[in-house]
Formats: structure tokens, sequence, C-alpha cells
């Protein structure tokens, strides 16, 4: 799962996505685009929205995301389309490239930095239910 920061979206994605998957037939983590939060935890708000769900993401720490992802994951979930480019612009091999995908598969999911504890609430309901589909989507294979 990756963002700008890996500080809202995307560590909201991590914690939903293994809060629904098997974790031993399933390698689930998040990443940022840029470095300006590395070894942070998530922001408050999304580590909030989370609890508020019954996820605990406080122990998250941020990262920035590296080439090495694409030989470590299978797919690659972004939050918006300046991710996706960025992303892409890493990938190397067209099997990297098609590794990659908008997490709500046609539209970005929003950044919430900016905006005030609803903005994070309407991007945990995003996440999660693309989470869903995800799940679905993944244990059927």
């Amino acid at each position: 799962m990756v963002c700008l920061g890996n500080i809202c979206r995307s560590p909201l994605a991590e914690g939903i996505l293994k809060n629904k998957l098997p974790l031993d037939r399933f390698k689930v983590d998040s990443a940022g685009t840029a470095g300006f939060h590395i070894g942070r935890s998530p922001d408050h708000r999304s580590i909030e929205v989370a609890a508020q769900n019954g996820i605990d993401i406080s122990r998250q720490k941020a990262r920035k995301f590296t080439p090495n992802d694409f030989k470590e994951f299978n797919k690659i979930y972004v939050m918006d389309h300046a991710n996706l480019a960025d992303v892409l612009q890493i990938a190397s091999t067209p099997e990297d490239r098609n590794k990659v995908a908008l997490l709500l598969e046609t539209v970005e999911v929003p950044d919430p930095y900016y905006e005030n504890e609803e903005g994070f609430k309407t991007v945990f309901r995003l996440i999660d239910q693309a989470c869903d589909r995800l799940t679905n989507k993944l244990q059927n294979l």
C-alpha cells in the first residue's frame, strides 16, 4: 500500500488489509513515495480512526518505497495518480509496472492530511470497501 508520506492513507490500508487477510498466506506492508516522515508513527488521526474500528496501527513506522519492493511484493496498490506515476517511474521492467494499480481501481483515495477527523473517517470507509473487494479477489487466487 503506497501513498505520499506513509502516515495517513497507506498505514490505514495496511492495517485494514492485515485485519482482513490470513497473514500466514499474505504479506502486507505500506510505504510512501516521499521520505518526509521516515521512522515516524502514523498521523494521530489515522491511529484514532483505525482504533475506532478495532484496528491498531500505532506501532507502524513510515518508510520510503524502494525498487526492492517490486521484488518483495506481487501487487502494489497506490492511493492516487501522483503515487501511481512515482511508483511506475521506479519500475524497471514491464513485470514491475504490471504489479502497480490504484487501490480504488479508477478513483483516487483523497489525502486527508489537511482535513479534519471527518476526512479520515471518509478515507477509512473508502479503503475498507476497497480492501473488502481485494480480500475476496486475493483469497480466490
